[in-house]
This record gives C-alpha cells, structure tokens and sequence, in this order.
C-alpha cells in the first residue's frame, strides 16, 4: 500500500493547497483580519515585525507542504476520519503548548483555528482537483 499511496498522489492539489494555505496565513495574520490582536496576545507589534523572520516563513512554508501532502495521503486512502484525528491532535498540542507560554485565549484561537482552515481548504482542492 506505500508505494500506491506515493505514485496516485496528486501533487498539483498538494502544490496548490500549500501556496493558498501558505498565502492565506499572510491575510490571517495581518491586521485586516487577526493578525494586530494576536499579536498583542503573543506579545508583539505588527510594527515591529517590518521584515519577514525568515527562518519562521521557511518553517511555516515546510510545514504547509507536509501538511498538504499528508491531507494527500489520507485522501488517496479515503482515511479522513485518520486525518481529523491528526489536525486535532495538532491543534491540542498548539494550544496546550500556547497555554504554556502564557499566550491569550485570542492568539491561540488564532493560531489553531488557521490550522484548521489550512487544512479544510486542502482537503476542498483535493476533492476538487
């Protein structure tokens, strides 16, 4: 079965939805929609972060494409209910791990609530590719 879940991927749908996810995050995180309050619930200003950290924007760009890949995967396998699993489990560690660095309540909505959306809008252009 890994070798047929490696060859049917449809890597266009997997390219795709990581560059609408990965450009989704600039618009979720800028200040026309959530990015000025969460960044106060992390501690930061949107001022202060004039140039792109690189490293992060490298790391959040690696992260979409696993990300999209295995929404791939799970796909090919028709295993959603797997893949609900995972994005949930991802999603509690976030939090769980926001809680611990004293983030608001509105960062961490925040920040779980686009890895939810990144992976919904993968899953919609794997089923539409």
């Amino acid at each position: 079965m890994g070798s047929e879940l490696i060859n049917g991927l449809d890597w266009w749908a997997i390219i795709i939805g990581t560059v609408l996810s990965f450009l989704l995050g600039w618009l979720w995180y800028s200040p026309k929609l959530f990015g000025t309050k969460w960044a106060e619930g992390v501690g930061l200003s949107l001022e202060d972060c004039a140039e792109m950290p690189v490293a992060a924007m490298v790391g959040q760009l690696a992260g979409t494409f696993l990300l999209a890949w295995l929404v791939g995967i799970m796909a090919i396998a028709g295993a959603y209910v797997t893949l609900a699993l995972i994005v949930v489990t991802i999603v509690v560690l976030m939090a769980a791990g926001g809680l611990f660095a004293k983030k608001s309540a509105y960062a961490i909505a925040t920040e779980t609530g686009f890895v939810l959306v990144m992976a919904v809008v993968m899953v919609v252009v794997q089923t539409v590719l």
